[in-house]
């Protein structure tokens, strides 16, 4: 997989989101395993993982692009984390409140983490993508806000089974500044991206995406449409003996998910099937 992103538009595209759910499934894994991955598999010869207080992800740069994934939450743990978090609301980015334990969280690696890019990206003229899955996810628009305040350009962000971060303000003033760069999918009953509380002010925010029980992807779907679907959703895990809620915020679901959306890739028949094809065209056209 490259990340050599040619002609980047402001648009939602998913190759792109294919790009970076590979690179927010791969934060999960070994240290030494997300570096050889992302030199020899993405072409990103320049590394750095950043690890502070449970807060872990990575950086990766070749000479025209920055990523920035932030590592999320397992599967395992989600009960957990979900019973623990702290929805207290504290001030934040883009003169807005948002989640204290997420703010924690990122400020455990901030001034390390925006040195880094400033190192990797001293003039601010690369495209910088930034993504993460469940906890990651939070991280991530966290840190795109820090930035947004700071002035730093940022090409888009890509999240994946996200809480909500912050509360009406934070995600009003993120929307106005950001949301044609920033896409939050969602697969059917994913529990997480129902976390923290609109009761408690929190409010989601980007452009939504999402995925139907089915795995049909829908940029607009009406609140009764996805009230149904995620019924039929929750029907459908009864007679499967699972939780819908926990196992529709795997990471590699979402991945299959966006897979499924690519064409198909040709054989090298194929593709030279296809080449002549458009030669002989052209020649006709001639």
């Amino acid at each position: 997989m490259d990340f050599s992103f040619a002609r980047p538009t402001a648009d939602f595209e998913l190759r792109v989101a294919h790009r970076l759910v590979a690179a927010a499934e791969l934060a999960y894994r070994r240290r030494e395993e997300v570096e050889e991955v992302t030199i020899r598999q993405f072409h990103l010869p320049r590394f750095v993982f950043f690890s502070d207080k449970g807060t872990q992800g990575y950086i990766a740069s070749d000479r025209d692009h920055v990523l920035v994934c932030f590592r999320g939450t397992e599967s395992t743990d989600i009960r957990d984390w979900v019973t623990d978090a702290n929805c207290e609301l504290v001030p934040g980015p883009l003169s807005g409140k948002v989640h204290a334990g997420f703010y924690d969280a990122l400020a455990c690696i901030w001034c390390s983490l925006d040195r880094e890019i400033g190192r990797m990206d001293p003039d601010g003229k690369k495209t910088l993508y930034v993504t993460g899955h469940s906890l990651g996810a939070a991280l991530a628009t966290l840190a795109v806000a820090r930035w947004l305040d700071q002035g730093r350009p940022v090409k888009a962000l890509y999240t994946f089974g996200q809480p909500r971060t912050g509360d009406n303000t934070f995600a009003r003033h993120f929307n106005l500044a950001f949301k044609p760069f920033a896409f939050r999918f969602v697969n059917n009953n994913d529990l997480v991206t129902r976390i923290a509380p609109r009761s408690f002010g929190y409010s989601h925010l980007g452009t939504f995406k999402y995925f139907t029980e089915k795995g049909d992807f829908k940029e607009e779907i009406s609140w009764w449409d996805r009230f149904l679907d995620s019924w039929q959703g929750r029907m459908d895990d009864i007679f499967d003996g699972g939780s819908d809620a926990i196992k529709d915020h795997r990471i590699a679901i979402y991945r299959a998910r966006i897979e499924a959306l690519l064409p198909p890739i040709l054989s090298i028949s194929e593709y030279r099937h296809q080449v002549r094809h458009r030669r002989l065209a052209r020649r006709r056209a001639a």
